[in-house]
């Protein structure tokens, strides 16, 4: 049912006002709100079907986040001249508002929810992707959706020691830090982070201020809660079957436990054991009676949940009976693909990936559409790829789904703060995880796996990043950290959280939780124990490369730099591109030319660079005054001529300076393509004096000296 009240009300969010309307746009969505941020804004609307959909065991929640162009004033500029597929960034804000509403929805909730954020209005300083996440909230909680506890999400940012919330896009390029948080009233339940290696400190002191503002911003949305007067759907979930539940645990429990334990066997054994079980668990009711087969279904994966709860927060003990905090076994090697610039195959017990990194030039810089500056171009890629394989089974085969450019992006945030300035190593720089193998956090296989290709391809990082995942099983007061957890953990645990960074801090961070939320004890607990899995990680890594090569690959280009006066510019580029065109065909060289005057020569053969600098060189030098020059006479007229001293640059000889005697017509001295030596004897502007007359007198001068030398022997 669509709000029917309206209403708006403001609060104090960092430095600006948060705003939300309800009740005037969308009104006949179940729960819809304008939200407002500086004169950025999102429209924020939520649907849920009346009735649950039938045959499923889990939450048929959809999430889209749309950018307008409109919103910043812009059309698009592809060919259609409107907006297309989604692109990483509105992929991603999904995933931001998706993974913290995801588990706060009433518990048996199986109505198709549909939840639509749209940019439509963008200023140039406050990204709407935070308030996208207050915003579902706002639209889901104000309405009669059973979403019983709101949440909120804020930014963080830290530049000059002082935090900020919700900085501007140029505070965040001056900002160490790049937190995101969303959480309830009472704890965190989301985190999204980039770090220039800030200190674990630091982090949960980042991690506590977001949630004390999120705390507020809560609150504030359960005041107008009650303002809307607002009446929740009621949710029947089916309880299980007590009778079957002890039927099933007496006759298979032991059994079930002994398919779970991987200590003796791998993930597909155990996962065969299993499947093999519940068969037989659900097979052992009479065909006829579905029901009943459908409630022994239910209480088989209940009953996988509760041994592996019970193994962990009472026994003390893992699936594969490793400590809590022992990572599995890890073997890295570098270089074993012969034709990539860097190549590396990194595995973690039963976790595997093929990682290489590729160097490019400019010309293969991504470009972005970006709702702050519009098109903007990214050097450093990093893709990753999760084929079904990896995990033993057939699946779809195309597109990337939403999870690897989540992956992919977590992996790039951890590496980017490592890379060498553009200025020092000016190559565009793609890395590909492909994973072979998954038995859980394939994500920070790809950060490791990244570094080695990354130092095997010789691209100078500042210093080697290794990432791991940690999970938390809780119940009450009880709970248990976990490192390197395998795939059972993330599924059957409450808490998935990767940690990526080096020997000196962190540069990723991401944490989704399944409950409520997890306290600052709880946080730091986890980070120190991550940071010792991470160093443990990183050491295994130095054992196989501990720095970067040397030399590049023989296979990748080499970019040399020089610098030009940008006035030249457009004596290398020519009409229409013509001169740099020719310049690439002349020389096989890949030729780039910045606004600045940076010119980039790439090439793997040293010939053709020193080919291609020589003729910049020549179409981009200036004469100095008193210089001499070999020039060509490009035209004769009736004062003099004009002589070709480089490529395109020509200077006035005057019919005075031709010789060291008057000269009546030009043409008894000079012809045109005759080749002359001349000086330079002034400049005005861009107009050059050219005296041969003055190269004519140093030759004598030149000449009685030399005479004068040889009587005096």
């Amino acid at each position: 049912m669509a709000v029917r009240k309206y209403l708006k009300e403001s609060i104090k969010l960092g430095e600006q006002e948060l705003t939300v309307e309800a009740g005037r746009i969308a009104k006949q969505a179940d729960g819809s709100v304008v939200v407002r941020y500086g004169d950025t804004m999102v429209l924020v609307a939520a649907v849920a079907a009346s009735s649950p959909r039938e045959g499923i065991d889990f939450f048929p929640l959809t999430v889209e986040y749309r950018e307008s162009n409109y919103a910043a004033g812009r059309i698009p500029g592809n060919y259609f001249r409107r907006e297309g597929r989604p692109n990483e960034k509105e992929v991603l804000t999904a995933r931001l508002i998706d993974r913290p509403c995801r588990p706060l929805f009433t518990e048996g909730f199986r109505n198709e929810t549909q939840v639509i954020a749209t940019v439509i209005s963008a200023d140039p300083d406050n990204d709407p992707d935070v308030i996208a996440i207050t915003g579902a909230s706002c639209a889901l909680y104000l309405s009669d959706i059973p979403f019983p506890n709101p949440i909120a999400g804020v930014r963080v940012g830290l530049i000059d020691g002082r935090y900020v919330i919700n900085p501007t896009y140029d505070e965040r390029r001056e900002s160490r830090l790049n937190l995101i948080v969303a959480g309830t009233e009472e704890a965190i339940v989301m985190v999204e982070a980039g770090a220039q290696g800030v200190s674990e400190e630091i982090m949960v002191e980042a991690l506590m201020l977001a949630h004390k503002e999120i705390n507020r911003l809560c609150r504030w949305q359960k005041e107008l809660y009650k303002a809307l007067e607002i009446e929740k759907r009621a949710v029947e979930a089916q309880p299980l079957n007590e009778e079957m539940l002890g039927e099933i645990e007496r006759n298979y429990g032991e059994r079930l436990r002994a398919s779970l334990d991987t200590s003796e066997q791998g993930k597909q054994a155990s996962y065969a054991a299993i499947d093999a079980l519940k068969k037989e668990v659900v097979e052992s009711y009479p065909e006829d009676k579905i029901e009943q087969r459908l409630m022994a279904k239910r209480i088989f994966d209940h009953l996988k949940e509760q041994i592996f709860r019970d193994d962990i927060l009472n026994k003390r003990r893992r699936l594969d009976g490793r400590r809590f905090s022992e990572i599995r076994p890890i073997t890295c090697e570098v270089g074993w693909l012969p034709r990539v610039h860097g190549s590396s195959l990194f595995t973690r017990g039963e976790t595997q990936a093929i990682v290489t990194a590729t160097l490019g030039t400019k010309e293969d810089e991504q470009f972005i559409d970006d709702l702050e500056k519009g098109e903007v171009k990214r050097r450093f890629l990093l893709h990753y790829n999760f084929p079904s394989f990896s995990v033993g089974e057939v699946g779809r085969f195309g597109s990337s789904s939403r999870r690897e450019i989540g992956h992919g992006v977590l992996a790039r945030r951890a590496l980017e703060a490592v890379l060498p300035e553009d200025s020092d190593f000016p190559y565009t720089i793609r890395i590909v995880a492909d994973i072979t193998e998954s038995n859980g956090s394939s994500s920070m296989a790809s950060v490791c796996g990244g570094t080695l290709s990354l130092m095997d391809a010789g691209v100078p990082i500042k210093a080697p990043v290794a990432g791991v995942a940690m999970g938390l099983v809780m119940e009450g007061n009880k709970y248990a950290i976990l490192t390197d957890i395998a795939g059972a953990e993330d599924h059957y645990g409450d808490m998935d959280f990767k940690v990526a960074g080096t020997h000196d801090g962190i540069t990723a961070l991401q944490m989704d939780i399944k409950i409520g939320g997890i306290n600052a004890q709880i946080m730091a607990e986890a980070l120190a124990q991550a940071k010792k899995g991470r160093m443990y990680i990183l050491d295994a890594m130095e054992q196989t490369i501990a720095s970067p090569r040397e030399a590049l690959s023989n296979y990748a280009p080499r970019i040399i730099q020089i610098k030009i006066n940008p006035d030249k510019i457009r004596d290398v580029i020519g009409p229409g591109g013509k001169v740099i065109r020719a310049l690439v065909e002349e020389t096989g060289a890949k030729i780039d030319v910045e606004d600045d005057g940076t010119v980039s020569i790439a090439t793997a053969d040293q010939a053709a660079a020193d080919a291609a600098i020589a003729r910049i060189r020549g179409l981009t030098a200036e004469a100095e005054v008193g210089e001499t020059y070999l020039g060509t006479v490009s035209r004769i007229v009736d004062f003099g001529a004009f002589v070709e001293i480089f490529p395109g640059t020509d200077g006035l000889l005057h019919i005075s300076e031709i010789a060291d005697r008057r000269v009546k017509d030009v043409r008894d001295e000079l012809r045109e393509g005759q080749q002359v030596m001349v000086k330079c004897i002034g400049k005005e502007g861009n107009k050059i004096k050219l005296s041969r007359k003055a190269v004519l007198r140093d030759e004598k001068q030149k000449s009685a000296e030399a005479a004068g030398s040889g009587e005096g022997d």
